[in-house]
Order: C-alpha cells, then structure tokens, then sequence
C-alpha cells in the first residue's frame, strides 16, 4: 500500500516475511534483476515516505 509502504495482504512493513519469500521465489533465476527491482523501490519508497514525514532540522 503505497505511499505509506504496508503489506496489502497484512498491513506489515512492506516487505513482511511472506513478500520477500515471494520476491526470492520470483526472482529465482536472476538475483541481479531483484536487487535492480529492489533500489528502485526503495528509491521510490524514500521519496514518497519523504513526502509524508518531512526532515525536520533543529536549529544548531
């Protein structure tokens, strides 16, 4: 569940232990394309989650 990165099956963080079994079983035959697969979500994952909990800078 985008943007707030939850398992749509169990509501935990995304990937819950059932996704990445499901990721490695997918990606079986090719751990380069999964690791592509995986920065580009986690590219996206820090955008979006950014977006919802700006940084925040404490006056030094």
């Amino acid at each position: 569940m985008r943007p707030l990165w939850r398992c749509r099956n169990c509501g935990r963080e995304w990937p819950c232990q059932p996704a990445k079994l499901a990721l490695l079983t997918e990606y079986r035959s090719s751990r380069t394309a999964l690791l592509v697969y995986l920065g580009t979500l986690m590219h996206q994952a820090t955008t979006q989650l950014t977006q919802l909990h700006p940084i925040t800078r404490r006056p030094g």
